[in-house]
């Protein structure tokens, strides 16, 4: 069946992800694919502290493997909002525990549990976008190293 698009079948990976990967499957790559410069963006303002550290963090190793610029901000943004989410609901975990009392005094799961699992989800999303993830971490092979562009630099014969 179709995906979402009319397409069946992978999902793309953008040129300079397949690069760092290896070319694994050796298909053309897409000439045509806008490359934009790699460079760690300013994090938005709305952050919160601690999504500000892990975008510190995270972009740091994004910027060295050369898969993060600012078209990425957004996508970005979006995970280190959702890793705070996840630490904040796992803290109030500890604190209150899985199990709370409820109004009535009977025992409830807690409203934390599924903050904590809505952002774990939205973080596997996007960990996986940007090959953070340990299954799209095998299919990286990268120097640490930011530097020029991946595909200008296979364009010009230079191997990758």
């Amino acid at each position: 069946m179709a995906g979402a698009r009319g397409r069946s079948g992978r999902r793309p990976v953008p040129t300079q992800l397949n690069l760092v990967r290896g070319r694994p499957g050796k298909r053309p790559l897409n000439e045509n694919e806008p490359q934009p410069e790699i460079v760690l963006p300013e994090p938005p303002e709305h952050l919160s502290d601690e999504a500000k550290r892990e975008w510190a963090r995270a972009g740091q190793l994004l910027l060295d493997l050369g898969v993060v610029s600012d078209l990425d901000r957004g996508a970005f943004a979006a995970y280190c909002q959702a890793w705070a989410r996840w630490v904040e609901a796992e803290e109030a975990l500890k604190r209150y525990g899985v199990v709370v009392k409820s109004p009535n005094d009977y025992p409830m799961q807690s409203p934390f549990l599924a903050i904590a699992n809505k952002a774990l989800e939205q973080m596997r999303v996007f960990l996986i976008e940007f090959g953070m993830s340990p299954a799209s971490r095998t299919r990286v092979r990268a120097e640490r190293t930011a530097g020029p562009n991946l595909l200008a630099k296979y364009r010009s014969g230079g191997t990758v």
